[in-house]
């Protein structure tokens, strides 16, 4: 943020500089609020405001969408694995059922939550490392058909937690806290500009200022609103889980 600042402030020291410069020459004092300083400000702050919100719109979309489509690759990881596991003996085939169903109960539930802020439920990772343990300390002999059933069980244990981790990582990602700031700025000074540049809309001139002015305080909340996977308007919700969840039922029921 400190460099931010520093570039901002050389920056205004180049404007300051270029302005006393131009007065020794033969320039053209610009007083007027359409005048072409008014007019390629206002341009390339139109410009900057729209660059930083497509990219504030964009990335939280497009990382919404990936958070959503891992949340079904892990719960098809974890339908796989319930599937594998029944191909176990009856009492290691129950128990690894058992600890999938609970991992889902707990990741649909107080994991969603935590997600919320940016975190993860310790408990999870003990799940899947506790199934882990388990599952490779079945005993399958010279059992072929076994010894397959168990391999795979573990080979989908970890999708499982890959998958996993790539949905801890969605939950802490965001936009960059700057390009948020930048759009808030940008919005609220192309907003100010006619009254900066020295204009006094009156009238009917104030309509249409409002009414650019109401449409970027929107736009803006949308971009705050969004930068959050797993809240605000395009929250990834738990809906992959709850199916699962469902289903896991179904099965265990028929079975």
């Amino acid at each position: 943020m400190i460099v931010y600042c520093l570039a901002a402030a050389c920056a205004i020291g180049v404007v300051i500089a270029a302005s006393r410069l131009v007065r020794r020459t033969r320039g053209v004092d610009d007083a007027d609020p359409d005048g072409p300083t008014t007019a390629h400000t206002g341009a390339m702050l139109s410009a900057l405001f729209l660059l930083a919100f497509a990219i504030a719109v964009v990335v939280p979309w497009t990382s919404a969408d990936a958070a959503r489509s891992n949340t079904y690759t892990e719960s098809q990881a974890i339908a796989e694995a319930y599937w594998a596991a029944s191909r176990l003996e009856a009492d290691d085939a129950r128990h690894v059922q058992q600890g999938l169903r609970d991992y889902v109960d707990l990741v649909r539930g107080p994991e969603w939550s935590l997600m919320r802020h940016g975190r993860m439920s310790h408990r999870g990772w003990t799940e899947l490392e506790r199934l882990r343990r388990d599952v490779i300390a079945v005993k399958a002999g010279d059992d072929d058909e076994l010894k397959d059933a168990r391999n795979l069980v573990l080979e989908q244990l970890g999708q499982i937690s890959s998958a996993r981790r790539q949905r801890a990582m969605d939950a802490q990602n965001s936009p960059p806290a700057g390009l948020l700031i930048i759009t808030v700025l940008t919005g609220v000074v192309i907003t100010l500009l006619p009254f900066l540049s020295g204009a006094r809309p009156r009238g009917m001139t104030l309509v249409p200022l409002c009414l650019m002015a109401s449409l970027l305080a929107a736009g803006t909340y949308l971009t705050i609103d969004i930068s959050h996977v797993f809240t605000g308007a395009l929250a990834v919700g738990p809906e992959a889980f709850t199916s699962l969840h469902d289903d896991l039922q179904r099965i265990a029921e028929g079975g």
